[in-house]
């Protein structure tokens, strides 16, 4: 079956539920997505489509490398523990010998000792959405009827925590949330968490694009668009990160792992990236939807970016055809002159082309809108990011740094 595997690696994220979710978080960019499926008002993804989804994932991926499945939604937990019972148990039929893992990002609400025990047993990784302490959490993560949801999240962490699953949390900031960012990493740590993710929330209302498919938000491409009032302001966002970056190097090195940080560092040593928006091309990402559509990337499900369907088409045929490779390489390709000149570029790369819609200082297009935050927050890591490495160079720990006295000049002062 080499033929079904494309040339170059890639990872499909599945949303066996779609849209679906027993929340309505005001800032959730994928809640819209029912509009393209209006006529499935509950999506779920068949156990003829898991099937013929688990069976050609695993043969589309080389031998040697690992299948690594991952669970989303929507709220993937609608769908209940059986349905996931029974991919684990297809995994096992069609990937015998091989290396696979799961991943399986929830709001939590609906977990308990079954599905934490369900996760141990079956080695899942957990990403919990919790946005910080109770009053910055609710502002925007609500129930349908309007109720807060901290409570319950707080009980799930607890759950996981009670069960030694393995998790990390997925903290997504928004322009009030991103003026506490001491505030929301110090409570995340007092409340156990090791693995943090610092998600920024960039939306803009809908174009007549979007508004033609039925959507509520802007689809990607042109400069125009109004931002949502919930959206990240650049600068603070920059801000956020700083902020973090300075509470975690003076006493959290080796305890506590940021992703943010540690992609920066991957980056700045020459390591494999592993996140796609700070990488010079992307388009190795797809997505699943629950009826075995696939789309060009989580950021992308709108029609124009419809690769096809697990019914007709392999992975191979999806990931090689000229419209996702054209969707890759333009990631670099369009990257504006200022970009290209800029001393961070192999820290950002352009960070995610949706987000690309703001202009240069010629009035150029193509610039990422949170520009002015990523060039803030990359100016500000070298000094202590060489530190670290030339302390690994010598075979000490990176976590040295916070003992000893940092000797090199701050490149923004």
């Amino acid at each position: 079956m080499l033929q079904n595997i494309p040339t170059r690696a890639f990872h499909a994220m599945a949303k066996p539920s779609g849209s679906d979710c027993n929340l309505n978080c005001a800032y959730c960019f994928y809640l819209e997505k029912h509009a393209l499926y209006n006529h499935t008002p509950q999506p779920r993804m068949t156990d003829a489509m898991l099937e013929r989804y688990v069976r050609d994932y695993i043969a589309s991926v080389a031998p040697e490398a690992e299948v690594a499945f991952t669970w989303q939604g929507g709220e993937p937990t609608l769908l209940g523990l059986e349905f996931y019972r029974r991919a684990v148990a297809l995994q096992a039929k069609y990937g015998a010998g091989r290396q696979i893992s799961n991943s399986f990002q929830t709001n939590g609400v609906l977990l308990d000792d079954a599905w934490c025990e369900f996760f141990v047993r079956h080695h899942f990784l957990i990403g919990l959405s919790l946005d910080g302490p109770e009053e910055i959490h609710n502002e925007y993560r609500l129930t349908k009827g309007g109720r807060p949801t901290h409570k319950l999240v707080m009980r799930a962490l607890a759950l996981l925590q009670q069960h030694g699953v393995e998790y990390n949390v997925l903290a997504c900031v928004n322009r009030r949330s991103a003026r506490s960012a001491e505030k929301i990493y110090d409570f995340l740590v007092a409340s156990g968490v090791e693995f943090i993710q610092f998600i920024p929330v960039v939306e803009r209302l809908a174009d007549e694009s979007a508004q033609q498919s039925g959507l509520t938000l802007h689809a990607p491409g042109d400069a125009c668009g109004t931002l949502t009032d919930w959206s990240v302001i650049p600068e603070d966002y920059g801000r956020f990160l700083c902020a973090v970056f300075d509470r975690w190097i003076t006493r959290d090195v080796g305890k506590v792992f940021v992703m943010n940080i540690e992609w920066a560092f991957a980056n700045f040593v020459g390591a494999p990236g592993t996140v796609c928006h700070h990488q010079p091309t992307c388009g190795r990402s797809v997505v699943v939807e629950h009826n075995g559509d696939v789309y060009a990337c989580d950021h992308y499900v709108y029609p124009q970016f419809h690769l096809g369907n697990l019914n007709e088409q392999t992975f191979a045929a999806m990931l090689d055809s000229p419209q996702q490779e054209a969707f890759g390489k333009d990631k670099y390709a369009t990257l504006p002159e200022q970009c290209r000149q800029c001393p961070v570029l192999r820290a950002c790369w352009g960070g995610c082309p949706k987000h690309r819609f703001a202009l240069t200082k010629e009035g150029k297009p193509g610039l990422n809108y949170l520009c002015a935050g990523f060039r803030a927050y990359f100016q500000h890591l070298p000094p202590y990011l060489k530190a670290m490495a030339d302390l690994m160079a010598m075979g000490r720990p990176a976590s040295d740094i916070m003992h000893a006295h940092l000797h090199y000049a701050r490149s923004d002062k």
